[in-house]
């Protein structure tokens, strides 16, 4: 069970129904579930997200008044609006979500501008050849990551300084810009993030378990999931990189790189809202019942 002081009203609710219903079911397959049930949940903002993409594109017609950009822009502020007013985020979270647009539509409209993607024309709800709606995308990285903080009451052993932590996510956003014009480091900021998190694991309490996992592999494995999005966005037309513009094909196996060190970034912003927490005793699972 997560810290009940970092749940909103609505996860309590779930949390005592995981806590009344499950008990009965055998430890393995209980932990199995509720690890889904909370990734689920942490999840909801992007999903919504890309089912908003993926609906747009297959049922609104190409001449309707709205141009589907602009419809995706309001369909993105009502879902924001709606888990405010039922309180499915905090308004601490809402804080971080905010900053993760403006960072996110920052480098929106610069990689734009030099032809890196390019996004389907129409609307008037949008910056440069921006879309409004992009940011969003960028604002549901930073929604999955701070309910996960709360969901699965994230604790960290090894964690690196935080200021050693913030000056590699500058880096990071700065060379996004700066590899079009000067040497591309990515892979040396990929391996300075790989050098200051080697030793640090990250602690998650499932229902009554509490797991490791390297901090790395958490990057690797989100970073994962966000190109399978990715693909889904440019195969229903939301944006397209130029190989796709002739013919659809997958999102390069490369951009991997690109998602494992915004998910550097991403992480940095949320620990200085959420500061990493050294883990409590861990779990055995001889003590699950």
């Amino acid at each position: 069970m997560a810290d009940q002081h970092e749940l909103t009203r609505r996860e309590r609710v779930l949390d005592d129904l995981a806590n009344r219903h499950l008990a009965r079911i055998p430890a393995g397959l209980r932990e199995f579930l509720v690890f889904g049930i909370k990734q689920a949940w942490a999840c909801l903002f992007g999903a919504l997200m890309l089912l908003a993409i993926i609906a747009t594109a297959w049922w609104y017609p190409d001449d309707a008044s709205l141009a589907r950009n602009d419809l995706l822009v309001i369909l993105a502020v009502l879902i924001q609006a709606l888990m405010l007013i039922f309180r499915l985020e905090t308004g601490r979270e809402l804080w971080v979500i905010v900053l993760f647009h403006i960072v996110g539509t920052g480098m929106e409209i610069f990689k734009t501008s030099v032809g890196s993607w390019n996004y389907a024309e129409g609307g008037v709800l949008h910056i440069g050849a921006v879309p409004l709606f992009t940011g969003f995308m960028y604002a549901a990285v930073g929604s999955y990551i701070v309910r996960v903080y709360r969901l699965f009451d994230l604790r960290f052993s090894h964690y690196p300084p935080r200021w050693i932590t913030a000056v590699i996510a500058a880096a990071i956003y700065i060379n996004f810009f700066t590899h079009h014009f000067m040497v591309d480091v990515r892979l040396v900021l990929v391996l300075a993030v790989a050098v200051v998190f080697l030793r640090c694991s990250m602690h998650f309490h499932v229902h009554r378990l509490t797991l490791r996992m390297p901090v790395l592999l958490a990057f690797v494995l989100v970073a994962f999931f966000i190109w399978i999005a990715e693909n889904i966005g440019t195969v229903t037309g939301a944006w397209l990189y130029p190989s796709q513009v002739d013919d659809w094909e997958l999102v390069p196996v490369t951009k991997l790189v690109a998602w494992f060190l915004l998910m550097m970034i991403s992480v940095v912003l949320v620990t200085f809202v959420y500061p990493p927490k050294p883990p409590d005793e861990v779990t055995s699972p001889d003590n699950l019942s």
